[in-house]
């Protein structure tokens, strides 16, 4: 994983640039830690409005291939990105508020340790979504 300070010499060496664009969609995701491409976007047009969506999902691709920027699928919707140099974590998404618990990957350590056995299946739980309800709607249940 690279360091987003790093971003002008990686874009430089694969023969970009740094545009004002590339560097608002990553402070962006630095900023809202987990976000859509919908919700970068807004975000990065509160200081460049000019700045479309299709230049969001164009910069997160190659921020992607840089490893400064991962995704996530949390449902059927579109990914959420977070800052790459984040470390690995599970997401707990809540079916009935839509709140996102972050938890550290060791905790799915037997069940990758079973699915290899079992298998022989390596599994990548750092794109792994667990949901349920969090505890805050279940005592909040009637």
């Amino acid at each position: 994983m690279s360091a987003p300070g790093e971003l002008p010499q990686m874009l430089r060496a694969r023969g970009y640039r740094l545009t004002p664009a590339r560097q608002l969609v990553l402070s962006a995701v630095a900023s809202l830690e987990h976000a859509t491409p919908d919700a970068i976007c807004l975000e990065v047009q509160r200081t460049a409005s000019s700045v479309n969506l299709s230049t969001v999902y164009r910069t997160l691709e190659l921020l992607e291939e840089l490893s400064l920027v991962t995704h996530t699928h949390l449902g059927h919707g579109a990914p959420i990105y977070h800052v790459a140099a984040e470390k690995d974590h599970l997401h707990l998404v809540c079916r009935e508020c839509g709140g996102i618990t972050e938890t550290d990957v060791t905790l799915a350590d037997p069940l990758v340790d079973q699915l290899k056995a079992v298998h022989g299946f390596e599994t990548d739980v750092a794109h792994f979504a667990i949901f349920g309800r969090c505890a805050a709607c279940i005592e909040g249940a009637p």
